[in-house]
């Protein structure tokens, strides 16, 4: 009788196809250099999500920045999908949620990338939607919840069926990305699910907000959106990667300062009025690249910050709900901090 798979070999053995497809997206190899004449190709993983690195794909800041470098956008569904093109290289950068990132830092999985830059702190724009005369987490026990595994919405769902009592075995959980948990709620087929936007906004026409991302986080269970980098890709591209950064930075400030004009990249990108964009962009937490440098963050060489601790509780919880194997020192999260990127970019 042949030996059973791992989690990570059945993980490569479904990256084969999600190679197939980003490799041909991006037009390039897998180390991060497959343009032509000599010229270097970053493969960039991004999900539909309103904050600023829709605002850089949409203006083209980093082409611009960058104009010897061909840089090839992939739209993935969830962090989880992210990490799959990761581990069969088919992406150099990307966006990623904490979730995903501290499962991809633990065992099975074990990714070589670093965490570069904070997307976005989760708040309002994520959160659990049920159907009317639910009233509450607690009557989630023996109903459908669709939630996409792995991602920051998976840990939030987790988080809030812990803090309410609920034994996540009293709920059958449907792994679903956002638009198709919209598509089994509009059949009847599910009775709630922990998505973000733009599609809680559709669910939450006709359903109740349970809880939401901001809450769990004010009860110490924090989620971000966060940029992370191959190993490889850093150390070979350091110049592609401080421009990203910077390219980030822009589009942070940009967000600040002139919402509109962001909200209205923002609103092409997602096919969203510029309003609603706007609207949605308000519920996260941007920060800048300086501001990402202090402690309560990524910190700086030398003094890693709590985001380390941040994902490595994270870890712990996860641990505790099966999701990873075991559980790496803090040390670990603290190496995978890209302060030294960071700095250089910040300053």
């Amino acid at each position: 009788m042949p030996a059973p798979l791992s989690r990570r070999t059945l993980l490569l053995a479904a990256a084969l196809t999600l190679t197939a497809a980003a490799t041909s997206a991006c037009g390039g190899g897998g180390d991060g250099s497959g343009g032509g004449a000599g010229r270097t190709t970053v493969r960039i993983a991004y999900q539909a999500i309103p904050n600023a690195d829709l605002v850089v794909k949409n203006q083209r800041l980093l082409e611009e920045s960058l104009p010897d470098v061909d840089v090839k956008w992939v739209k993935f569904e969830s962090g989880g999908d992210v990490n799959t093109a990761v581990i069969a290289g088919a992406v150099d950068l990307g966006l990623a949620g904490s979730s995903p990132v501290t499962k991809g830092l633990s065992a099975p999985l074990d990714i070589p990338y670093k965490v570069v830059w904070i997307h976005d702190l989760i708040g309002d724009n994520e959160a659990l939607v049920a159907r009317a005369g639910i009233g509450s987490v607690k009557d989630l026990a023996g109903k459908k919840v669709a939630t996409p595994f792995g991602s920051t919405a998976h840990y939030s769902l987790l988080a809030a069926l812990s803090a309410a009592g609920v034994d996540p075995s009293a709920v059958r959980t449907i792994d679903l990305q956002p638009q198709d948990a919209l598509a089994a709620w509009k059949r009847g087929d599910i009775d709630a699910a922990y998505v973000w936007t733009p599609t809680l906004g559709e669910l939450a026409k006709d359903g109740k907000v349970l809880v939401s991302s901001r809450e769990l986080a004010a009860q110490g269970k924090p989620t971000a959106d966060l940029g992370v980098v191959t190993n490889a890709f850093a150390a070979r591209h350091p110049e592609v990667v401080t421009a990203w950064i910077k390219a980030q930075d822009r589009a942070v400030a940009q967000a600040r300062t002139a919402p509109d004009q962001a909200a209205r990249s923002i609103g092409a990108e997602l096919g969203l009025p510029a309003e609603e964009a706007k609207r949605q962009l308000s519920q996260l937490v941007l920060l800048s690249a300086k501001e990402q440098t202090a402690p309560e963050y990524l910190g700086t060489p030398g003094a890693p910050g709590r985001l380390a601790a941040n994902l490595h509780d994270a870890a712990v919880f996860l641990k505790g709900q099966k999701a990873v194997d075991a559980v790496p020192d803090e040390a670990v999260f603290g190496r995978a901090l890209a302060v030294e990127e960071l700095g250089r970019a910040a300053n």
